[in-house]
């Protein structure tokens, strides 16, 4: 069966799609711009995966690409012109969820986040949570899959930490860093989707995927600083603030904060208790403590402190 990976060469689509293929099944990889995701899929070691060009906002490329199973993995933390949270992540993912019942595909998946909510007043968080809803409407057995903050090499999370406590003498604690997240290795989460897709009996329920325990904001800075071996005088920065600096950020090609992030930093970024998790897959969520030390290294005897 052919599964078609809406976002496959993103941080999350790269690994699912590396994942669905080493299991010997035929995997397409939709995206909006073909070019740069054949490049990273290359590096990846998937350069004989399938690229094809669909934005989730075409009807007739979603359905042109669409077959077998699907999972969208698109995500946006920026707005840029068309491309606003609105366009991708409500309108978009019910777009893929009427190609998909349209076509009679057997699963769908959306991957969407921790503290998904329509009713937020963020409009990225208020944009997950109601296309959420869109997808539930238009494929009532599609399974949601709501990741927290996820880690691995390239991630945005341990890997900007270095990068910003490499350039600067100091690092803003949005928050005073009280804000409590669950990482998740971005592995686990590829696994769960593969597994959630092989088991009929996923269909229609939510899973929130998280790591096995939880942390301030402030120790996942420590964290980084102790793996780099830097020392670097943390000020508490007001949300407030961290939005002004956030939306600077975003004029930015790569942006290392985005308004986004602010807003969900605004709230605990943790498992409800509620949902089923990894566990109810037979998944053992990796630790922190395993996975970052291999890809965040300590600083060159030439670095300067």
């Amino acid at each position: 069966m052919t599964t078609v990976v809406f976002g496959g060469s993103g941080f999350l689509g790269r690994r699912l799609v590396r994942r669905l293929a080493g299991d010997g099944l035929t995997v397409r990889v939709a995206v909006r711009h073909a070019a740069p995701a054949r490049r990273i899929l290359k590096a990846a070691g998937l350069d004989r995966v399938m690229v094809q060009r669909a934005d989730v906002r075409d009807p007739a490329a979603v359905a042109a690409a669409i077959a077998g199973a699907v999972v969208n993995a698109v995500s946006a933390y920026v707005e840029r012109g068309g491309e606003t949270f609105e366009a991708v992540h409500v309108r978009g993912a019910e777009i893929v969820a009427r190609g998909a019942a349209a076509a009679g595909v057997a699963r769908l998946v959306l991957v969407s986040g921790i503290g998904a909510d329509p009713q937020s007043r963020s409009p990225y968080i208020r944009a997950r949570g109601r296309g959420e809803r869109a997808v539930q409407r238009e494929f009532p057995s599609a399974t949601i899959v709501r990741p927290s903050a996820m880690f691995g090499p390239g991630d945005a999370l341990f890997g900007t930490l270095a990068d910003l406590a490499r350039l600067f003498p100091m690092l803003p604690l949005i928050g005073a860093g009280r804000t409590r997240l669950q990482p998740v290795y971005v592995e686990d989460v590829a696994e769960a989707v593969a597994r959630i897709l092989a088991d009929p009996m996923t269909a229609g329920r939510t899973y929130e995927t998280t790591g096995p325990s939880v942390y301030t904001l402030r120790e996942l800075v420590e964290i980084t600083l102790r793996l780099i071996g830097r020392r670097r005088l943390l000020v508490p920065v007001p949300f407030a603030i961290a939005e002004v600096v956030a939306r600077l950020f975003e004029l930015l090609p790569n942006p290392p904060l985005t308004t986004g992030q602010v807003d969900l930093l605004r709230m605990d970024n943790v498992a409800s208790g509620t949902l089923p998790g990894l566990q109810d897959l037979d998944i053992q969520p990796k630790a922190v403590a395993e996975i970052v030390p291999a890809y965040i290294r300590w600083p060159r005897a030439s670095e300067p402190d």
